[in-house]
């Protein structure tokens, strides 16, 4: 495995969507969701590492040390029991090993690390299996996201359609279309702030920088090969990147995201944006603290 990154970073995704749902809300009946104090448009961080995962799948296509170890239609204990057989324990022989190795429960972590790309980037809970004696532990990862909010309020519609594909024989004899409903916000531009710790990965995962490399693609194109129906123009616009010239970094975060603005670009903005084009993206690169650079990414 290559060697771990050593530097942190922050990052700030702005994305963007044109008469879609980006991220529906199952207790809303899936309208999609919205901060009820401020009418701000919502997208949740367990939906954005869903599009880094599915994208680490696409291009990788199961390669060695970049499987996805959530993904649809795969048990987490058939991946947990991997690790196990790969070193040669079952649930009847691990206390007697474990009480041979004290370091057993760190090679299994590490062997799920090391094959898992998902684990090694956000870190995943492992102790999934019914016998407590069979698990792979926890692990911490050194990227997190925050839940993504819109810069301006969004004003969700419900959208009436008809369709002919009836549902049942009965009511086929009655009628020959149903109606039917979709939910989409005309167009909103999200901001989903990140933190990349150069320490957890050294000290955890091993998450290097290929990894990282591989993440800033992920999130550049996740939604390119996401496209559907409710989600048919969704893109990220940029990506910024602030990297700290050592591990525990120079500054604090919230410093960083505060020299991001994001503002209009017509004075008058009462009326709604519609489009990226609305809007000015501006770094304040020369109030930078000292030991950190920016880059940006489209």
């Amino acid at each position: 495995m290559s060697e771990s990154i050593k530097n942190r970073y922050e990052f700030v995704i702005l994305f963007e969507v044109e008469n879609g749902n980006p991220n529906g809300d199952p207790d809303a009946g899936n309208m999609p969701r919205v901060d009820p104090e401020t009418g701000l448009g919502l997208v949740t961080d367990v939906c954005l590492k869903r599009k880094i995962r599915n994208y680490v799948e696409t291009v990788k296509e199961d390669a060695d040390g970049y499987r996805i170890y959530i993904k649809d239609g795969v048990p987490l204990n058939r991946s947990d029991a991997e690790a196990y057989e790969t070193l040669g324990v079952t649930d009847k022989t691990v206390k007697e090993k474990k009480k041979a190795d004290s370091h057993l429960d760190e090679k299994i972590r590490d062997w799920m690390c090391a094959n898992f790309y998902d684990i090694r980037t956000f870190g995943a809970v492992m102790t999934t299996f019914v016998k407590a004696a069979l698990n792979c532990g926890q692990v911490r990862g050194p990227v997190q996201l925050g839940f993504a909010r819109s810069v301006e309020p969004v004003m969700p519609q419900e959208v009436t359609i008809t369709r002919v594909a009836i549902t049942t024989e009965a009511d086929a004899e009655k009628k020959g279309t149903e109606m039917g409903r979709k939910y989409i916000i005309p167009y909103g531009l999200y901001r989903c702030e990140g933190y990349v710790s150069a320490n957890l990965a050294r000290k955890t995962t091993g998450f290097s920088e290929e990894d990282l490399e591989l993440l800033w693609q992920a999130i550049l194109n996740m939604f390119e090969h996401d496209h559907s129906a409710a989600r048919g123009k969704m893109a990220v616009r940029e990506l910024i990147i602030f990297k700290h010239d050592c591990e525990l970094g120079c500054a604090p975060a919230w410093k960083l995201f505060e020299s991001v603005k994001v503002e209009r670009t017509d004075k008058d903005d009462t009326a709604p944006a519609r489009s990226y084009g609305d809007y000015r993206v501006t770094v304040d690169e020369s109030a930078l603290p000292t030991g950190v650079t920016c880059r940006r990414m489209v």
